[in-house]
């Protein structure tokens, strides 16, 4: 991330959450946990993208779009 981009997000109310990267000289603080949970759900969407109807949505319906979410979520509980 540039320097710039980070200041542009502490003026407003967003938080950068990515870490940065371990060679570099100035280490920034980040939150950890919450760098965490944003890992956490990275993966969830990566694995509901296994699901083809859910990658490429090709429902009529935001209901039905919706309903194939969750069978894909209880599958992936289910695992």
């Amino acid at each position: 991330m540039q320097i710039g981009l980070l200041e542009e997000l502490n003026e407003g109310a967003c938080q950068a959450v990515i870490a940065p990267t371990s060679k570099r000289k100035l280490q920034r603080a980040y939150d950890r946990h919450m760098c965490k949970w944003r890992h956490l759900l990275e993966n969830v969407f990566c694995d509901l993208k296994e699901f083809k109807k859910i990658a490429m949505p090709s429902e009529k319906t935001d209901s039905s779009f919706a309903a194939n979410i969750y069978l894909a979520a209880t599958i992936m509980t289910l695992r």
